[in-house]
């Protein structure tokens, strides 16, 4: 990254999301302390909703600054959406929703910050790299919910497989079982002198 301002922007950037890790967190223990329960009984959904945990596959070293600009805006304006949301309905947990509170001042700066530098960045053309981030976005939405719909159907045919294609050859090597005789078989010299094998 050539340009200094942009460097500093997204070192300061970097710090406050580490800080929000830290928050969520410290946090998330003392909850966790609250409500002690099974191990067993977390369930893990990360699959279900994009954002800042890789879904979005975001290359860095194959991104101009103005086209990670627009990433950054339209991650942060959707997380800014996200967090005012959750802050919404926690008035009965005033310590998580100061979390919340503290987080939204900075996605709400990130957002402003990354549209600003952006129409710095590249001017005329924000929109324009706003736009085609939403469709890449999109794009990968689709993907994961294809991706999603087809680990799906191959476990219903599977399934459909197991249930309907194996049972038939159980039966008819269950029936050629029956055919065998059982036990050991003596064969005879005559029958092995046909045969080409060493025994």
């Amino acid at each position: 990254m050539d340009d200094p301002v942009l460097r500093r922007r997204f070192h300061a950037h970097a710090h406050d999301e580490a800080r929000h890790a830290a928050l969520f967190r410290a946090r998330g223990l003392a909850l966790r302390s609250q409500f002690p329960g099974d191990e067993r009984d977390v369930i893990t959904a990360e699959w279900l909703a994009p954002g800042e945990r890789g879904l979005d596959d975001l290359r860095v070293e194959d991104e101009d600054a103005a086209s990670l600009l627009a990433f950054i805006h339209l991650s942060e304006s959707a997380a800014a959406r996200d967090f005012g949301q959750y802050r919404e309905v926690l008035d009965n947990d005033p310590l998580t929703r100061a979390v919340f509170d503290r987080i939204l001042r900075d996605e709400e700066f990130h957002m402003h910050y990354s549209l600003a530098e952006l129409e710095r960045a590249a001017p005329g053309r924000a929109k324009y790299l706003l736009w085609k981030a939403r469709i890449r976005r999109l794009w990968k939405a689709y993907m994961r919910l294809a991706t999603a719909l087809a680990g799906l159907m191959a476990g219903i045919v599977l399934t459909l497989q197991y249930y309907l294609l194996l049972p038939p050859f159980a039966l008819l090597a269950k029936h050629a079982a029956r055919r065998e005789p059982r036990g050991w078989t003596i064969i005879g010299s005559a029958e092995r002198a046909t045969r080409n094998g060493q025994y």
